[in-house]
């Protein structure tokens, strides 16, 4: 098992027992729904062939949801399941997608509650045509309260609230959180985590993460407005990797650190370009969401016992460890 470091203090109890590996964003390039490709497995069910929709808030070009993605297809391909994916960051147009797969008759949904209310009816038609539903990244709050039979994923309010310990251990005073979509449940719920966990003062910005310019230039003008801010905090790698450019442009002596991994953001953890990343696994995430329905179908199974969520983060990449994961993030898999 490679070498992680963990979160501490208030996240040590919560995390025993719960990262597998160690340790809200691509989507799926514009297309809306098509069937998984093939991964490589170390070997295929013999079980019915069986049909999984994957429905996900997946906003187009954010490549966090091609780890996820990656990881369903590999679960697929060995537990002979057809995967139709599919995404929308409109959470009305997210709840079509389901009602889509309820009228395609599939033998499973896995699906991210971003914004739990516009999904309520959608899983309970589900629930009622006889379709099990698991949850994943988004929506742990929720996720009993809709009718899933599981969930996998990180518990962001603690990942929040471990985040901000580590900065009290950097000697930061003053973060900026910065939220590329006001009102999803993880994103919020990561600031208000931080916020507790953190001494200093926490302020958050509100951004457009599906326009990267607006991004860097709202998050520059931030920085000349307030001198003070001493830690950039993002919530996800393609805005890190935009927040890089901004404390340049604004001739900012803040550090960076941030939430999720892509293969270039590994390399600017390695360089020290970002202090740390906190890794929820969204492979895993993806991975264990399809697998969970193929147990259940076959076997009955239900991870947590129906009451508790398995979670798959947090998990601190910073600079000591950052190569043991570069390998597999270079992969993208990580």
């Amino acid at each position: 098992m490679r070498r992680i470091q963990r979160a501490t203090g208030l996240t040590a109890t919560v995390l025993a027992g719960v990262l597998f590996a160690a340790g809200c964003s691509s989507g799926s390039g514009g297309k809306k729904s098509e069937e998984g490709a093939d991964a490589a497995s170390a070997g295929k069910a013999t079980t019915p062939r069986m049909t999984v929709a994957m429905v996900t808030h997946a906003a187009p070009g954010d490549t966090f949801w091609d780890l996820i993605r990656k990881g369903a297809e590999a679960a697929a391909a060995k537990d002979n399941i057809k995967l139709i994916y599919s995404s929308d960051p409109s959470a009305g147009n997210q709840a079509n997608l389901v009602q889509n797969a309820i009228d395609q008759k599939v033998d499973g949904i896995a699906l991210t509650a971003a914004k739990p209310d516009a999904m309520t009816d959608a899983v309970a038609k589900a629930v009622a045509a006889g379709i099990p539903v698991v949850g994943f990244n988004s929506g742990l709050d929720n996720w009993k309260q809709l009718g899933m039979l599981e969930y996998f994923g990180q518990d962001e309010n603690i990942a929040g609230q471990a985040f901000g310990e580590r900065l009290n251990e950097l000697g930061a005073k003053h973060a900026l959180c910065v939220v590329q979509e006001q009102g999803q449940v993880a994103l919020e719920a990561r600031c208000a985590g931080l916020k507790k966990g953190f001494s200093g003062k926490t302020d958050n910005l509100y951004v457009n993460g599906t326009d990267m310019p607006s991004v860097k230039s709202t998050i520059t003008a931030k920085l000349r407005q307030d001198p003070s801010i001493d830690e950039v905090v993002t919530l996800g790698a393609p805005i890190a990797l935009t927040a890089v450019q901004s404390l340049s442009d604004a001739g900012s002596k803040a550090k960076l650190a941030t939430f999720d991994l892509n293969k270039d953001l590994v390399k600017a953890v390695q360089d020290g370009t970002v202090q740390f990343a906190v890794d929820q696994q969204p492979y895993l995430q993806g991975y264990l969401a399809v697998d969970a329905l193929w147990l259940y179908k076959t076997n009955g199974n239900f991870s947590g016992g129906g009451t508790a969520p398995v979670l798959t983060g947090p998990a601190f990449i910073t600079k000591e460890n950052a190569d043991s994961v570069a390998e597999f993030a270079a992969k993208g898999t990580r």
